[in-house]
Formats: structure tokens, sequence, C-alpha cells
């Protein structure tokens, strides 16, 4: 009996106010506007609603990170590896068959790893278009000229770092390479040194000899 009571009264309450609003709204607001289904639903909805809500919302959130997650792994990185090899390619070419076998030990222990480092450096800087693009010089000079090779910007042609080595005769010591590099950054102006490798007091062979 109170249950029936209890709904009357609600019914009532309900739709006394929907006669309220319409009156005061002139009409603007209908007895079957949906939010009167809003209202009638809310009691009974509550509940399940607000549950129903705050699941979707941290499903939605979780899908949103995973997405976020995949995207960023799915970013290919720059594959270094053809170009760190084609680089210890060009230095032994011109360090020819009468210098590598003398100096070899120390340029890949010493020399070797420092210029991987710088290339790892700048061609990160690099977006991957550009990277696509990037050169590497296959003409090492002779004689007693300092050029290595250098990485270039293949669709401009314009040198992004220089590698050299410069023969130095030291007082009293003797002969020594001194491997170095430039940068675009400065205009090719600052002499970055790598390291030196002692040759000996006699005078060195020509580069690609």
């Amino acid at each position: 009996m109170c249950d029936i009571e209890g709904d009357f009264m609600k019914k009532w309450m309900q739709k006394t106010l929907v006669i309220t609003v319409a009156l005061l709204t002139f009409g603007l607001i209908t007895p079957n506007h949906e939010i009167w289904d809003s209202l009638e639903n809310n009691h009974s909805n509550n509940g399940s609603q607000g549950s129903n809500v705050e699941s979707n919302n941290t499903e939605l959130s979780s899908t949103i990170v995973e997405d976020s997650f995949s995207k960023v792994e799915s970013i290919d990185t720059p594959d270094l590896e053809p170009i760190l090899v084609a680089a210890k390619e060009q230095s032994y070419i011109k360090f020819g068959s009468r210098i590598a076998p003398v100096i070899s030990d120390e340029f890949e222990q010493r020399i070797y790893p420092k210029l991987e480092e710088v290339l790892d450096l700048t061609l990160s800087r690099l977006d991957n278009d550009s990277f696509k693009y990037v050169a590497i010089s296959n003409q090492p000079s002779g004689e007693y000229n300092e050029k290595i090779f250098n990485i270039s910007d293949g669709t401009s042609g314009k040198d992004l770092i220089r590698f050299h080595v410069r023969t130095e005769k030291r007082p009293q010591e003797g002969y020594y390479y001194n491997f170095h590099y430039h940068t675009s950054e400065d205009n090719f102006i600052s002499h970055h040194s790598l390291g030196d490798i002692y040759w000996s007091k006699n005078t060195p062979p020509k580069w690609l000899s």
C-alpha cells in the first residue's frame, strides 16, 4: 500500500512540475520534451548510469593511451649502420696497404668509436625525410691531403660534416696522424679533434699507397 501511495505521489509531483514549468516558460518546453524523460528516468538509472559513464571514460582513456604508445613505437628510427660501415671502408681506403697495418688497431680502439658518436649525434638531428637523402663521399684524397670522407645532404649537395686526418711533424717526437672533423654549423672553420695516432720519426707513406 505504501509503495502504491509513494508511486502516486511521485507521478503527481512530476505532473505538477510539468504544468508549472510549462506555465513559466509559456509553453516553450512541452510535456513531451526529452527533458521530462531524463527527469523521469533520473532516479531509477542514476546509479547505473554513473558507473557506466565512469567505466566508459576509463576504457576510452585506456584506448587513447594504448594508441599513443603504439604510434610512438611504430615510428621508424634512422638506420645508421650502412653509413657507419661506409665510413670505416672509406677510412681504410685512404690508409692504403702501407699505413693501415700499422695504425689499424689504434684506429679501431680509439678513433673510430669517437667517429661513430659524432656521426650518431649529427645525423640523429635530422628528420626521417632528410635522413633518407644523406650521402657519403667515396673518394678519399691521396698524397698528404687531409680528406677522408664527407657526409652531405643528398638533395642540396651541401656538406653537413667533414672528416679529415692531418699528418703532423712534432719536433723531437716524429710524425703523428691527427684525426678531426669540421661541421657546417660554423662553416667548417673549427677543428674538432678525435685523437692522435703516432707513426714514427720516419716520413710516413702517402695516403692511398
